[in-house]
Protein backbone atom coordinates (compact mmCIF):
# COMPACT_ATOMS: atom_id res chain seq x y z
CA UNK A 1 0.00 0.00 0.00
CA UNK A 2 1.43 3.34 -0.87
CA UNK A 3 -0.08 5.46 1.80
CA UNK A 4 -1.81 9.04 1.41
CA UNK A 5 0.31 11.00 4.30
CA UNK A 6 3.44 10.22 6.42
CA UNK A 7 5.03 12.87 8.85
CA UNK A 8 8.22 13.83 8.65
CA UNK A 9 9.67 12.69 12.05
CA UNK A 10 12.77 11.46 13.24
CA UNK A 11 14.80 11.39 15.81
CA UNK A 12 15.25 15.21 16.47
CA UNK A 13 11.38 15.40 17.52
CA UNK A 14 11.82 12.15 19.57
CA UNK A 15 14.99 13.90 21.16
CA UNK A 16 12.90 17.03 21.77
CA UNK A 17 9.99 15.11 23.58
CA UNK A 18 12.27 13.29 25.87
CA UNK A 19 13.48 16.49 26.91
CA UNK A 20 10.39 17.54 28.16
CA UNK A 21 9.04 14.32 29.85
CA UNK A 22 12.46 14.94 31.98
CA UNK A 23 11.47 18.25 32.30
CA UNK A 24 8.48 17.46 33.80
CA UNK A 25 6.36 20.30 32.89
CA UNK A 26 3.87 19.09 30.34
CA UNK A 27 1.86 21.73 29.61
CA UNK A 28 2.17 25.81 29.46
CA UNK A 29 5.82 25.71 30.21
CA UNK A 30 8.87 26.97 28.06
CA UNK A 31 8.18 24.93 25.22
CA UNK A 32 4.84 27.09 24.30
CA UNK A 33 6.42 30.15 24.45
CA UNK A 34 9.52 28.58 22.21
CA UNK A 35 7.27 27.51 19.49
CA UNK A 36 5.29 30.92 19.13
CA UNK A 37 8.68 32.51 18.83
CA UNK A 38 9.68 30.08 15.97
CA UNK A 39 5.85 30.54 13.92
CA UNK A 40 5.99 34.43 14.71
CA UNK A 41 9.56 34.11 12.90
CA UNK A 42 8.46 31.94 9.78
CA UNK A 43 5.13 34.31 9.12
CA UNK A 44 6.93 37.61 9.83
CA UNK A 45 4.60 38.51 12.92
CA UNK A 46 5.06 39.79 16.27
CA UNK A 47 2.47 37.47 17.79
CA UNK A 48 1.86 33.75 17.05
CA UNK A 49 -0.71 32.08 19.86
CA UNK A 50 -0.54 28.18 19.70
CA UNK A 51 -3.95 26.89 20.13
CA UNK A 52 -5.33 22.72 20.14
CA UNK A 53 -6.36 22.42 16.46
CA UNK A 54 -6.62 24.76 13.43
CA UNK A 55 -10.52 24.87 13.86
CA UNK A 56 -9.59 26.45 17.49
CA UNK A 57 -7.19 28.66 16.17
CA UNK A 58 -10.44 29.80 13.04
CA UNK A 59 -12.73 29.85 16.78
CA UNK A 60 -10.76 31.77 18.60
CA UNK A 61 -10.11 34.07 15.76
CA UNK A 62 -14.00 34.75 15.01
CA UNK A 63 -14.75 35.02 19.03
CA UNK A 64 -11.60 37.86 19.38
CA UNK A 65 -13.16 39.70 16.89
CA UNK A 66 -16.50 39.77 18.65
CA UNK A 67 -17.98 38.31 15.83
CA UNK A 68 -21.88 36.81 16.56
CA UNK A 69 -25.28 37.04 16.28
CA UNK A 70 -26.49 39.54 13.24
CA UNK A 71 -23.02 39.62 11.79
CA UNK A 72 -21.90 37.65 8.13
CA UNK A 73 -18.44 36.67 7.70
CA UNK A 74 -17.82 35.89 3.62
CA UNK A 75 -16.30 31.82 3.79
CA UNK A 76 -15.07 30.20 0.20
CA UNK A 77 -18.02 27.13 -1.23
CA UNK A 78 -14.99 25.18 -1.43
CA UNK A 79 -13.13 24.31 1.33
CA UNK A 80 -12.84 22.32 4.63
CA UNK A 81 -15.96 22.66 6.36
CA UNK A 82 -14.25 23.96 9.75
CA UNK A 83 -14.16 27.43 8.01
CA UNK A 84 -17.67 27.78 7.96
CA UNK A 85 -18.43 26.05 11.24
CA UNK A 86 -16.58 27.88 13.56
CA UNK A 87 -18.79 31.26 12.21
CA UNK A 88 -22.00 29.50 12.74
CA UNK A 89 -21.25 27.92 15.85
CA UNK A 90 -20.28 31.92 17.22
CA UNK A 91 -24.02 32.73 16.09
CA UNK A 92 -22.93 34.72 12.99
CA UNK A 93 -23.93 33.94 9.13
CA UNK A 94 -21.09 31.91 7.01
CA UNK A 95 -22.08 33.61 3.36
CA UNK A 96 -20.36 31.14 1.19
CA UNK A 97 -18.80 32.65 -2.07
CA UNK A 98 -17.61 30.98 -5.13
CA UNK A 99 -14.23 29.61 -6.12
CA UNK A 100 -12.54 29.87 -9.32
CA UNK A 101 -12.49 25.86 -10.45
CA UNK A 102 -8.75 26.15 -11.43
CA UNK A 103 -7.30 27.58 -8.64
CA UNK A 104 -9.52 26.44 -6.09
CA UNK A 105 -9.38 29.70 -4.12
CA UNK A 106 -12.10 32.73 -4.04
CA UNK A 107 -11.72 35.03 -6.47
CA UNK A 108 -11.99 39.08 -5.46
CA UNK A 109 -14.85 39.38 -7.92
CA UNK A 110 -16.96 36.64 -5.63
CA UNK A 111 -15.94 38.15 -2.11
CA UNK A 112 -17.13 41.75 -3.69
CA UNK A 113 -20.83 40.33 -4.46
CA UNK A 114 -20.95 38.54 -1.26
CA UNK A 115 -20.09 41.81 0.73
CA UNK A 116 -22.94 43.67 2.83
CA UNK A 117 -23.50 46.15 5.56
CA UNK A 118 -23.19 42.87 7.95
CA UNK A 119 -19.79 41.97 7.09
CA UNK A 120 -17.62 41.11 9.77
CA UNK A 121 -14.99 39.45 7.94
CA UNK A 122 -13.84 37.34 4.97
CA UNK A 123 -12.48 34.49 5.77
CA UNK A 124 -9.41 33.45 2.93
CA UNK A 125 -8.42 30.12 2.54
CA UNK A 126 -5.06 29.50 0.55
CA UNK A 127 -6.41 26.15 -0.54
CA UNK A 128 -3.85 23.22 -0.20
CA UNK A 129 -0.68 25.98 0.36
CA UNK A 130 -1.80 27.97 -2.97
CA UNK A 131 -1.69 31.41 -1.74
CA UNK A 132 -5.04 32.93 -2.43
CA UNK A 133 -4.84 36.77 -4.63
CA UNK A 134 -4.30 39.00 -1.73
CA UNK A 135 -3.50 42.20 -3.16
CA UNK A 136 -6.57 42.09 -5.19
CA UNK A 137 -8.90 40.79 -2.19
CA UNK A 138 -7.39 44.22 -0.25
CA UNK A 139 -8.43 46.28 -3.30
CA UNK A 140 -11.71 44.51 -2.57
CA UNK A 141 -12.65 44.50 1.23
CA UNK A 142 -13.33 47.46 3.40
CA UNK A 143 -10.82 48.43 5.81
CA UNK A 144 -13.51 47.99 8.66
CA UNK A 145 -13.95 44.18 7.42
CA UNK A 146 -11.03 42.21 8.59
CA UNK A 147 -9.62 40.24 6.43
CA UNK A 148 -8.60 37.01 7.73
CA UNK A 149 -6.46 33.90 6.70
CA UNK A 150 -7.11 30.53 6.90
CA UNK A 151 -3.73 29.68 6.16
CA UNK A 152 -4.12 25.86 7.54
CA UNK A 153 -2.00 24.28 4.71
CA UNK A 154 0.11 27.47 3.78
CA UNK A 155 2.68 27.45 6.13
CA UNK A 156 6.02 28.35 4.20
CA UNK A 157 3.54 29.66 1.26
CA UNK A 158 4.63 33.18 -0.10
CA UNK A 159 2.34 36.03 -1.81
CA UNK A 160 4.69 38.03 -3.54
CA UNK A 161 7.42 37.23 -1.13
CA UNK A 162 5.41 37.79 1.76
CA UNK A 163 4.66 34.60 3.79
CA UNK A 164 1.12 33.66 4.06
CA UNK A 165 -0.05 33.61 7.46
CA UNK A 166 1.05 37.26 7.76
CA UNK A 167 -1.26 39.17 5.80
CA UNK A 168 -4.22 39.10 7.36
CA UNK A 169 -5.01 40.89 10.72
CA UNK A 170 -4.90 37.67 11.95
CA UNK A 171 -3.76 34.18 10.29
CA UNK A 172 -5.02 30.63 11.55
CA UNK A 173 -2.28 27.88 10.77
CA UNK A 174 -2.72 24.17 11.83
CA UNK A 175 -0.26 20.94 12.86
CA UNK A 176 -2.53 18.24 11.96
CA UNK A 177 -0.47 15.07 10.36
CA UNK A 178 -1.11 16.12 6.92
CA UNK A 179 0.50 19.66 7.01
CA UNK A 180 4.33 20.38 6.47
CA UNK A 181 4.58 21.12 10.24
CA UNK A 182 3.00 18.71 12.27
CA UNK A 183 2.23 17.96 15.87
CA UNK A 184 -0.41 15.57 15.21
CA UNK A 185 -3.16 18.06 16.62
CA UNK A 186 -2.57 21.82 17.01
CA UNK A 187 -2.71 24.97 15.37
CA UNK A 188 -1.97 28.92 15.88
CA UNK A 189 -2.67 32.41 15.49
CA UNK A 190 -0.76 34.76 13.76
CA UNK A 191 -1.35 38.68 13.94
CA UNK A 192 0.60 42.07 14.51
CA UNK A 193 -1.99 42.99 16.88
CA UNK A 194 -1.24 42.51 20.49
CA UNK A 195 -4.82 43.25 21.63
CA UNK A 196 -5.91 40.45 19.43
CA UNK A 197 -2.86 38.28 20.58
CA UNK A 198 -3.65 38.58 24.19
CA UNK A 199 -7.99 37.87 23.21
CA UNK A 200 -6.66 34.66 21.93
CA UNK A 201 -4.88 34.06 25.24
CA UNK A 202 -7.27 34.70 27.50
CA UNK A 203 -9.56 32.37 25.16
CA UNK A 204 -7.58 29.55 25.08
CA UNK A 205 -7.05 29.32 28.76
CA UNK A 206 -10.63 29.39 29.99
CA UNK A 207 -10.45 33.51 29.64
CA UNK A 208 -8.31 33.79 32.29
CA UNK A 209 -6.13 37.05 31.75
CA UNK A 210 -2.47 36.45 30.61
CA UNK A 211 -0.85 38.88 32.60
CA UNK A 212 -1.32 39.90 36.63
CA UNK A 213 -3.75 38.55 39.28
CA UNK A 214 -6.33 35.65 38.08
CA UNK A 215 -8.98 37.35 37.14
CA UNK A 216 -12.00 36.48 34.02
CA UNK A 217 -13.80 38.89 32.00
CA UNK A 218 -15.55 36.67 30.51
CA UNK A 219 -15.31 33.09 29.47
CA UNK A 220 -12.88 31.40 27.81
CA UNK A 221 -12.05 27.36 26.55
CA UNK A 222 -9.54 25.04 27.12
CA UNK A 223 -7.37 24.97 24.03
CA UNK A 224 -4.20 25.15 25.14
CA UNK A 225 -0.81 23.29 22.95
CA UNK A 226 0.83 21.21 25.63
CA UNK A 227 4.55 21.27 25.80
CA UNK A 228 5.00 17.80 24.40
CA UNK A 229 3.53 19.02 21.23
CA UNK A 230 5.19 22.06 21.23
CA UNK A 231 8.63 20.64 21.56
CA UNK A 232 7.60 18.73 18.11
CA UNK A 233 6.29 21.70 16.36
CA UNK A 234 9.46 23.98 17.39
CA UNK A 235 12.08 21.26 16.09
CA UNK A 236 9.85 20.85 12.81
CA UNK A 237 9.37 24.18 12.02
CA UNK A 238 13.28 25.32 11.98
CA UNK A 239 13.11 22.41 9.22
CA UNK A 240 10.66 24.74 7.67
CA UNK A 241 12.47 25.34 4.61
CA UNK A 242 14.20 21.76 4.34
CA UNK A 243 10.77 19.88 4.52
CA UNK A 244 9.03 22.37 1.36
CA UNK A 245 12.27 21.79 -0.79
CA UNK A 246 11.36 17.98 -0.11
CA UNK A 247 7.83 18.61 -1.00
CA UNK A 248 8.91 20.71 -4.36
CA UNK A 249 11.06 17.55 -5.05
CA UNK A 250 8.62 15.27 -4.72
CA UNK A 251 6.01 17.84 -7.18
CA UNK A 252 8.78 17.81 -9.63
CA UNK A 253 8.57 14.15 -10.24
CA UNK A 254 4.81 14.18 -10.44
CA UNK A 255 4.36 17.29 -12.96
CA UNK A 256 7.48 15.22 -15.06
CA UNK A 257 5.51 11.88 -15.26
CA UNK A 258 1.86 13.20 -15.43
CA UNK A 259 2.52 15.84 -17.56
CA UNK A 260 -0.59 17.12 -19.43
CA UNK A 261 -2.60 14.19 -18.00
CA UNK A 262 -4.43 16.17 -15.30
CA UNK A 263 -4.39 19.78 -13.86
CA UNK A 264 -1.47 20.23 -11.73
CA UNK A 265 -1.15 22.26 -9.40
CA UNK A 266 0.56 25.72 -9.52
CA UNK A 267 1.20 29.07 -7.93
CA UNK A 268 0.51 32.75 -9.37
CA UNK A 269 3.27 34.54 -10.69
CA UNK A 270 5.86 35.78 -7.74
CA UNK A 271 4.23 33.62 -5.42
CA UNK A 272 5.31 30.09 -3.50
CA UNK A 273 3.23 27.21 -2.98
CA UNK A 274 2.66 26.07 0.38
CA UNK A 275 2.18 21.98 -0.94
CA UNK A 276 0.35 21.11 2.54
CA UNK A 277 -1.30 18.54 -0.33
CA UNK A 278 -0.53 17.30 -3.63
CA UNK A 279 -3.81 18.14 -5.64
CA UNK A 280 -4.68 17.46 -8.80
CA UNK A 281 -7.86 17.93 -11.42
CA UNK A 282 -9.55 15.36 -13.62
CA UNK A 283 -12.84 15.06 -15.30
CA UNK A 284 -12.37 11.24 -14.20
CA UNK A 285 -12.13 11.84 -10.22
CA UNK A 286 -14.52 8.81 -9.53
CA UNK A 287 -12.44 6.94 -11.89
CA UNK A 288 -9.07 7.68 -10.92
CA UNK A 289 -9.84 6.67 -7.23
CA UNK A 290 -11.24 3.85 -8.12
CA UNK A 291 -7.88 2.66 -9.89
CA UNK A 292 -5.56 3.72 -7.53
CA UNK A 293 -7.08 1.64 -4.64
CA UNK A 294 -7.26 -1.50 -6.99
CA UNK A 295 -3.47 -0.80 -7.03
CA UNK A 296 -2.87 -0.42 -4.04
CA UNK A 297 -2.60 3.65 -3.54
CA UNK A 298 -4.22 5.58 -1.24
CA UNK A 299 -5.99 8.77 -2.41
CA UNK A 300 -8.73 10.89 -1.44
CA UNK A 301 -11.23 13.58 -3.12
CA UNK A 302 -9.63 17.64 -2.41
CA UNK A 303 -11.87 18.65 0.29
CA UNK A 304 -15.68 19.80 0.32
CA UNK A 305 -18.46 21.93 -1.82
CA UNK A 306 -20.27 23.32 1.73
CA UNK A 307 -23.45 23.45 -0.23
CA UNK A 308 -23.69 20.23 -0.72
CA UNK A 309 -23.67 19.66 2.84
CA UNK A 310 -27.18 19.44 4.79
CA UNK A 311 -25.63 22.68 7.18
CA UNK A 312 -25.00 24.72 4.45
CA UNK A 313 -27.43 23.63 1.90
CA UNK A 314 -29.43 26.73 1.65
CA UNK A 315 -27.17 28.54 -0.04
CA UNK A 316 -25.88 28.20 -3.48
CA UNK A 317 -25.70 27.34 -6.72
CA UNK A 318 -21.60 27.97 -6.84
CA UNK A 319 -20.64 26.33 -10.24
CA UNK A 320 -16.87 27.05 -9.42
CA UNK A 321 -17.13 25.23 -6.11
CA UNK A 322 -18.79 21.93 -7.76
CA UNK A 323 -16.57 22.07 -10.86
CA UNK A 324 -13.60 22.01 -8.05
CA UNK A 325 -14.91 19.03 -5.57
CA UNK A 326 -15.93 17.05 -8.75
CA UNK A 327 -12.21 16.90 -10.21
CA UNK A 328 -10.22 17.14 -7.02
CA UNK A 329 -8.07 14.61 -6.33
CA UNK A 330 -5.12 14.53 -3.31
CA UNK A 331 -2.23 12.15 -3.75
CA UNK A 332 0.09 10.09 -1.42
CA UNK A 333 2.20 13.10 -1.13
CA UNK A 334 5.11 12.85 1.49
CA UNK A 335 9.27 12.11 1.68
CA UNK A 336 9.03 8.58 2.09
CA UNK A 337 7.54 8.13 -1.96
CA UNK A 338 10.19 6.61 -4.12
CA UNK A 339 10.54 7.03 -7.43
CA UNK A 340 9.03 4.15 -8.07
CA UNK A 341 6.24 4.50 -5.69
CA UNK A 342 5.72 7.87 -8.10
CA UNK A 343 5.72 5.58 -11.32
CA UNK A 344 3.10 3.40 -9.53
CA UNK A 345 0.87 6.70 -9.13
CA UNK A 346 1.30 8.23 -12.48
CA UNK A 347 0.55 5.02 -14.31
CA UNK A 348 -2.57 3.97 -12.18
CA UNK A 349 -3.64 7.77 -13.43
CA UNK A 350 -2.10 7.78 -16.96
CA UNK A 351 -3.84 4.47 -17.70
CA UNK A 352 -7.38 5.43 -17.09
Amino acid sequence: MIRLAWPDLGPEELAAVEAVFASGQLTMGPRVQEFEAELARACQVEHAVVVSSGTAALHLSVLALGIGPGDEVIVPAYTFPATANVVALAGAKPVLVDVDPETMNVTPQAVGAGLSERTKAVLVVHLFGRPASWDELRLVVPEDVALLEDAAGALGARSKGRPCGGLGRLGCLSFHPRKIVTTGEGGAVTTDDAEIADAIRRFRHHGIEPRGDFEIRSPGLNYRLPDILCAIGTTQTRRLEHLLEERERLAAGYAERLGDGVGLPSADEGDRHGLQAYVVRTDRRDAALDALAKAGIQAQIGTYALHRLAAYADQGPFPGADAAFERALALPFHNRLSDDDLDRVAEALTSL
